[in-house]
Formats: structure tokens, sequence, C-alpha cells
């Protein structure tokens, strides 16, 4: 802290130390330098703040040549959607009724300025969902946006979805388009809205947050984009489990039971399955069957 620091440099110097971004960080360091004292004590304040000011720029070039986030702290789960849309598309809304996050729910526009993350649970695994700030604001994190998994494109008016899709053209993650607060639109808008995007072929799903029309079918869909399968275990004369093994696709039964506990497969004696890989109820089939989503698999033990 310098000595006779104008009060205003110092409101900067707290903003600088608040920022998650190298962004803020470059806005706040800039405010710092035009605010540093001008006498000659000052001199080498304003030298070092115009080495980190370069660092920082450096810093923000790389991360945006390797297309990673210039968001510190944002750990990358295994499987990761970013929610993107424009200023009160109802980003908030969303990512509050399917996550445990509790962010900000406000009609002023912009009100969201950093990413926020909340973890969703489904099918018995946890998916990482991040609400990026609005596309249409200088808050826009293309890094994070570039890196997901799955893009979730929320709109509330389908004109929007064309500009959506142009500015995630070149992201590599699989898309899907959510068109929200259908709740305003009578039933012949819907089936024309339906119609319009089914004949560009999206991945698309209408819903309303307000009234939590088609939430959990958006839950599957999300969790499909993720190309996993769900295998259910149970024991002889007992239900299947509540919570499935999650795996791969091409997965066989001995992964299964290796999921399980490892080398269990070696003490199967008999294995019996239901559902789309079985060709009847109850198959008895070897270790090597591959699975398919939502199988049930029964083992008894030597």
């Amino acid at each position: 802290m310098p000595i006779n620091a104008h009060p205003d440099f110092l409101a900067a110097e707290g903003e600088y130390h608040k920022a998650n971004t190298f962004e803020e960080k470059l806005r706040a360091m800039e405010k710092m330098i035009s605010l540093a004292p001008s006498h000659k004590g000052g001199e080498n304040l304003r030298a070092q703040l115009k080495i980190r000011y370069k660092k920082l720029k450096e810093q923000l070039a790389k991360s945006k040549k390797s297309g990673k986030s210039s968001r510190t702290g944002i750990k990358k789960e295994d499987m990761q959607v970013v929610i993107i849309g424009k200023t009160n598309s109802g980003k908030s809304s969303l990512l509050k009724l399917l996550t445990n996050a509790s962010p900000e729910i406000s009609p002023v526009e912009f009100a969201t300025k950093s990413p926020i993350i909340g973890m969703m649970p489904y099918a018995g695994t946890q998916i990482q969902l991040i609400e990026n700030p609005a596309v249409d604001s200088e808050y826009y994190d293309r890094g994070i946006s570039h890196t997901a998994d799955t893009i979730l494109i929320l709109a509330d008016k389908p004109e929007d979805i064309k500009e959506l899709l142009e500015l995630t053209k070149n992201y590599p993650g699989k898309k899907i388009f959510a068109v929200n607060k259908i709740d305003l639109l009578n039933e012949n808008e819907k089936r024309k809205l339906e119609a319009t995007l089914k004949s560009k072929r999206y991945n698309f799903i209408l819903i309303s947050a307000k009234i939590r029309e088609n939430i959990e079918e958006l839950k599957e869909k999300i969790f499909q984009t993720f190309e996993k399968i769900r295998v259910f275990t149970k024991e002889p004369g007992k239900e299947k489990s509540s919570c499935p093994i999650i795996l791969s696709p091409g997965a066989n039964v001995k992964n299964v039971a290796e999921k399980i506990f490892k080398g269990f497969s070696k003490n199967v004696k008999q294995t019996k399955i239901w559902g789309p890989s079985s060709k009847f109820p109850g198959q008895i089939v070897g270790l090597n069957h591959e699975l398919k989503d939502l199988d049930v698999v029964e083992f008894k033990t030597r």
C-alpha cells in the first residue's frame, strides 16, 4: 500500500484483490496505474504496477490462445456443462432449479458478472453445471465455454438461436438448445416452434424454468450427451439397486463385477440380466456379454 495513496487508488487495489479473472484484474490494474501517486516517491510503485500489468496481459493472451478459461479456481469435473445465453434468458433460474447453487435471480440486465458453479445429481452421478455470464456482456468467459463437454444454449426467443449457434460453432462440446419460457406460448405456437427446430435438426428441448415444464426431460438429455450407460445390480430374490453403476458404452458384465469390487468377477458363478441387451428377462449370460443403458445385472457367487 503506497504512502499518501488516494482513496480511489485504494478502492481500485481492493477490486484487484477481489478479481477472479485476468480481464477483471487488468481493469483494476489500469485504474491503479492511473491513480498511483505522481510524486517522486511513487515512481517505484508505478514501475512495479506496469510490470505486473504486462505479465497479466501475457497470461491473458496465453489463456485465450490455449482456449483455457481465464478464470482461476474452476476445477473441471468429469462431466461438465456450461449454460450460455443472452441476458435475462433465465440462466440463473435454470441453474438454481437443476443444481445446489443459489445464484442471484434479478430482472436487471447483466446481473451475473462471473461464472457460477452448481452440481446436478442425476442417475447416480454428479454433473457440474456452470452459468456463464451473458454472451452479450463484457463478463462472458469464452474459455470455459470452449473447454466444456456440453454446452447448454438457452434462449427465450427462438430468433436468438441462430446468433447463439454462430457464436458456439467452433466450440468442440456437444450442444443442446433449450428454449425457455414456453409457459408464455399457446399450444399452436409451441407446435410451430417445435416443427421449426426439428426441421433444423437441432438437439433441442422446450422448457419453462418458471413452471418446471420438461425439466426432468432436460436432465436426461444432458446426461445422454456424455455417452454413458447406467447399469443396475440386484441380489437374487431382491429388487434392483436404486443407484446405477455408470460405465462407458461397450462395457460388459465383467466391468460391472470389477466396479463392485476388484477381483469380484472371479467369484461370479452365474449372471442373469434384464433390460435392453437381454433376449428375454433373466437371460443367463457370460462375463463378456456387452451391456446397454438401463440393464439390470444379477450375480450368483461361488
